[in-house]
């Protein structure tokens, strides 16, 4: 880019501080965008965010990029997320104990066993009830 163009991104930039000092009103869909012609295309400033894109005139449209510097940050704020998504992530899985994944053969027959104990216990009860000679209690 030339000098130019930096001295016309610089000065779009500052014309802007001002103004976003003074809190005005958030811009509408048709303000919210500022557009200055420079010598290979157009500076965009987003009014609300404060991002700026570069623009060229493209298939008789305008085809707009981020800021080198903007693309940047943009770029290490989604790095940052991801390190917080993946450290949430095992953070959740240590505190439910094991990796995430289908149960350990130790797993399942723990299980089996605790069942299996309940069962017994269920079933002595039932049986110390037809003993007792006491009717067993109608859940139906």
């Amino acid at each position: 880019m030339t000098h130019a163009g930096l001295a016309m991104i610089a000065a779009l930039i500052l014309s802007a501080i001002p103004a976003m000092a003074q809190t005005p009103p958030a811009p509408t869909a048709d303000n919210r965008y500022r557009l200055e012609k420079t010598e290979t295309g157009f500076v965009r400033l987003d009014q609300q965010t404060g991002a700026v894109s570069f623009c060229r005139e493209e298939a008789g449209g305008l085809t707009c990029r981020m800021a080198a510097d903007e693309r940047m940050a943009f770029e290490q704020e989604l790095d940052m997320l991801a390190r917080r998504v993946e450290a949430l992530e095992k953070k959740a899985d240590a505190s439910v104990g094991r990796p995430a994944g289908p149960p350990s053969e130790a797993e399942i027959e723990q299980s089996l066993s605790i069942m299996e104990r309940f069962m017994r216990r269920f079933m002595g009860l039932i049986e110390e009830f037809r003993e007792e000679g006491r009717p067993l209690p109608d859940r139906t």
